[in-house]
């Protein structure tokens, strides 16, 4: 008789057989389990005890899979979420972490062909949609462990809770894949049901001659989760944009301690309407609620970790400004003994090379970390200490200007970590080990990049400071295409990708209404513009301006007409992808509704 633990148990193993009318997904580890069955018609799932017999008119494809994500419906058809490749990049806690290299969606529509024909158009439109998402980065799981807890609460974790399936215990705003599992659940599948983070899991070992093991995980939150314009700010409910939960772990002789930290958006709404400027303008939206949701925003953040000191790194002038201030406002009614705010100007203290000029920073927080600490427990699994609070940072996009302050602080608080397990000696510090000192720099500068990537599509600005411990030329430069790159993906690329998230996230739920405009049919300049096209006339347009710099010498006005051709250039080329890539241009028809 299977016991309860071992019913719950995921598959680790599977192979996929691809029949003309089902999917049949045999478990490969040896268990015996039954099979699962799913409809290519209807998308109708079952467990039955093994493969039926091919004949010569089914034939079937069969595939390696590691894990089944979830299944999506649109208009007709139904799609089903297969993981078909990964590789193992540690383990946390003892157990194997792998990260997903590639996604596979597997279209159940046959019954798309008895629907109308207005009707398949649309459903084409919605279907293009699911290739984007199959380019999903930063996606990790875990066949043995709850991901999406940090250390401290899968400890103390129940004994009941613990012996539940993995998607019982996970945490709903770090599960990626919580929508896509629904119909999963609602067949009662538990040992198919592969619990998936975004975010990201990194590793490095050693300190001399004690072997140390340092992890970071970054958890996306998945409530307001979407690209870098596209989603700013809170919802009236109190969900930010851009929320991450990063925890560094140390482990050594068999102690183990942890530290979390989170960022987020300001929690008021706000947003950037793209409009092909280089910074749109800043607008905040319904001001009068803006008390009302970031207090919601704060009581979440007091119930799940405890106090909360809010460190906000934003400009007090400009755009910036106004938003600063307003958060701010909110903070006065807000703030006790639980909850502090702190504004840190970034920009005017550090400037764009000096952020050894944090230590300002961590002299006003300093008291806050040491009182609220970080959790820890001996070789017997005893809790010694644990942590009751948490550092909430943001900057606008908080990606780069909270990488290098929460790296910051991540260094301060490995230091104390080391030297409450015996590493470390009462004055050493992390930089007078050089070899490690170099790698644990890496180590965050990876973490901001993959963070970034996943929000802007870009790696993070100021990551040579992060990397290296200081700017550079070559950095600064990055920099600037970095932040070219992001220009064109947020008038031209995220739109299209934001749908493709809410579609993932079940943020929209797909419906037919009687307004549905057909489906634009791309002609002439449309079928012919992309980003290569764009970039090719940009790179000219660096070319010709570079050439008129040349000429200039020192003259204002040649000066003047270098900008100007730059980005004339520019404008040009983004031009050519106005109607044909940008969602804010292009009115595609918005097929979704809000989910409720």
């Amino acid at each position: 008789m299977e016991t309860s633990e071992s019913q719950n148990k995921l598959h680790s193993r599977l192979r996929l057989w691809e029949f003309p009318d089902q999917y049949v997904i045999e478990p490969a580890d040896g268990s015996g389990a039954p099979c699962l069955d799913i409809s290519r018609v209807d998308a109708s799932m079952k467990l039955i005890d093994q493969v039926s017999e091919c004949k010569s008119l089914r034939v079937p494809k069969i595939h390696s899979i590691s894990g089944v994500v979830g299944m999506l419906k649109l208009l007709a058809g139904s799609y089903l979420v297969v993981v078909t490749e990964t590789e193992r990049v540690g383990s946390f806690l003892g157990h194997p972490i792998f990260k997903i290299t590639s996604l596979k969606v597997l279209p159940c529509d046959h019954s798309l062909k008895n629907s109308p024909e207005e009707q398949k158009k649309m459903e084409t439109e919605f279907s293009k949609l699911l290739s984007v998402a199959e380019k999903t980065t930063g996606l990790y799981f875990s066949y043995e462990v709850n991901l999406t807890l940090s250390s401290q609460r899968l400890h103390d974790l129940g004994a009941e809770s613990k012996s539940l399936p993995l998607w019982r215990q996970a945490e709903p705003r770090f599960l990626w894949n919580n929508y896509m599992l629904e119909v999963l659940i609602d067949n009662k599948l538990d040992q198919f049901l592969l619990p998936v983070i975004q975010g990201n899991i990194l590793f490095i070992t050693s300190i001399g001659k004690d072997i140390v093991d340092i992890t970071l995980i970054a958890r996306r939150c998945t409530r307001r989760n979407g690209t870098r314009m596209w989603r700013r700010g809170a919802d009236p409910d109190g969900y930010v944009a851009n929320f991450v939960e990063t925890e560094q772990i140390v482990q050594m002789n068999g102690y183990s301690s942890s530290f979390v930290q989170v960022r987020g958006s300001m929690p008021f709404m706000w947003e950037q309407i793209v409009d092909l400027t280089y910074k749109p303008k800043f607008e905040i939206v319904q001001p009068e609620e803006a008390t009302r949701i970031a207090e919601r925003h704060f009581l979440d953040l007091r119930k799940k970790y405890g106090s909360v000191l809010a460190v906000d790194l934003v400009n007090k002038h400009g755009g910036e400004g106004r938003l600063s201030e307003k958060f701010a406002s909110v903070m006065q009614h807000i703030t006790g003994d639980e909850i502090r705010y702190l504004h840190f100007d970034f920009h005017r203290i550090c400037g764009h090379v000096h952020f050894e000029r944090l230590s300002i920073l961590y002299e006003q927080i300093e008291g806050f970390l040491e009182q609220n600490g970080y959790f820890l427990v001996n070789e017997k699994g005893d809790k010694m200490k644990e942590q009751l609070g948490v550092v909430r940072t943001n900057c606008i996009d908080c990606l780069d200007r909270t990488n290098v302050t929460q790296s910051m602080i991540g260094r301060k608080m490995l230091e104390l970590q080391l030297k409450r397990i015996g590493v470390f000696g009462a004055e050493e510090t992390i930089s007078s080990h050089l070899n490690f000192d170099e790698r644990y720099k890496i180590l965050w500068a990876n973490h901001g990049d993959d963070v970034s990537i996943q929000y802007s599509g870009t790696p993070a600005l100021k990551g040579d400071f992060v990397r290296y411990g200081h700017r550079t030329t070559q950095g600064v430069l990055k920099d600037g295409w970095s932040s070219l790159v992001r220009y064109y993906l947020n008038n031209f690329a995220d739109g299209t990708k934001q749908d493709a998230i809410d579609l993932l996230q079940g943020h929209y739920i797909v419906a037919m209404s009687r307004d549905m405009a057909p489906v634009p049919q791309k002609g002439g300049l449309e079928a012919v513009a992309n980003f290569p096209v764009a970039l090719a006339v940009v790179l000219i347009s660096f070319w010709f301006a570079t050439m008129s710099l040349k000429q200039a010498g020192s003259d204002y006005k040649h000066k003047h007409l270098f900008f100007s051709l730059l980005w004339t250039g520019i404008c040009v080329g983004v031009a050519a992808l106005v109607r044909a890539n940008g969602r804010i241009f292009c009115n595609r028809p918005r097929l979704h509704k809000p989910r409720g």
